[in-house]
């Protein structure tokens, strides 16, 4: 009887050294394509809660104006837009809320009594629901603003919105596209592997031919040790990525950029980045098992 136990050394070639090292390398990158995903997902998704529906009428200092003539071109606006069907509601931010906006970008010398700054004067707007799915046209209400009150811009919220929800859809195409092709290179780097073992080894499989093993016998050599690099491989690429991936958050979570995305995940989000260490595995068995048994039928 012939025993199951691995009787090719393929544990020697020096493939089994250097490849789970690759292998590792190509789960970092995939895993880290995969978090770029999901963060620009979420993010697009609240970005897309918080700003839908909603536009700011920004009023900035012109010339001389005072704080009272500030004032009354805060109320003059707020006037028009209540009057617009198209408005829900429109409420004026308080100064402090203003100051702590630019704070990050300004920082707090510059908002100081002793320099002066001008500092805008901001409204906030909820558009009421439309009828139809299409967003309303406030290109009338912003034009209005603008020649009745010096120095107002209505910003629609929507119209960079939209840029950068294509821009995070553009890099997700290009993060699922790297995903394709690391998941081309690892099949093709476990069939040249493969390959070099029954090269290698041509003599001991004839041998095991001639002493009545079965292809599937030494195609399950070369899976044990598939499985065994992709193991390894792809624990410690996950690993790596996880790693760098809680150093990208803390940095992250250090800049005071409103803009940026939490690089923060679930534990559903984290469970499918663990997944990308499970399909190398299965890539690599499946691969070495149809690569070999391939192989030894084109054998004479």
């Amino acid at each position: 009887m012939i025993r199951t136990a691995p009787v090719l050394p393929l544990s020697r070639d020096a493939s089994s050294r250097f490849l789970p090292w690759l292998i590792a390398f190509m789960v970092w990158l995939a895993t880290l394509a995969l978090a770029a995903v999901m963060v620009l997902s979420a993010a697009g998704e609240q970005w897309r809660r918080g700003l839908t529906g909603s536009m700011t009428v920004q009023i900035v200092p012109i010339g001389s104006a005072g704080p009272q003539s500030m004032q009354r071109n805060v109320e003059k606006a707020l006037e028009l837009l209540r009057a617009s069907p198209q408005v829900l509601s429109a409420a004026p931010i308080p100064a402090d809320k203003v100051a702590a906006l630019l704070e990050p970008w300004i920082g707090t010398a510059a908002l100081s009594d002793s320099l002066k700054l001008p500092i805008p004067r901001l409204i906030d707007i909820t558009l009421a629901p439309s009828t139809n799915r299409a967003a309303p046209d406030t290109t009338e209400l912003g034009a209005r603003i603008a020649a009745e009150i010096p120095g107002a811009t209505l910003d629609d919220h929507g119209r960079w919105l939209d840029r950068l929800l294509s821009l995070a859809r553009a890099i997700e195409i290009i993060a699922f596209a790297v995903l394709g092709l690391i998941s081309l290179a690892a099949i093709a780097t476990i069939v040249f592997a493969t390959r070099t073992g029954l090269a290698i080894h041509h003599d001991v499989i004839e041998l095991l031919h001639l002493m009545g093993a079965q292809d599937d016998y030494v195609a399950r050599q070369f899976q044990m040790n598939a499985l065994w690099l992709g193991l390894k491989g792809g624990a410690t690429g996950v690993g790596i990525a996880m790693a760098t991936l809680l150093v990208l958050g803390s940095i992250a979570g250090k800049i005071e950029a409103c803009l940026l995305p939490p690089i923060t995940m679930a534990p559903l989000q984290w469970t499918t980045l663990l997944s990308v260490g499970v399909a190398t595995v299965v890539i690599c068995l499946i691969t070495a098992r149809i690569t070999v048994l391939r192989a030894i039928g084109r054998m004479p």
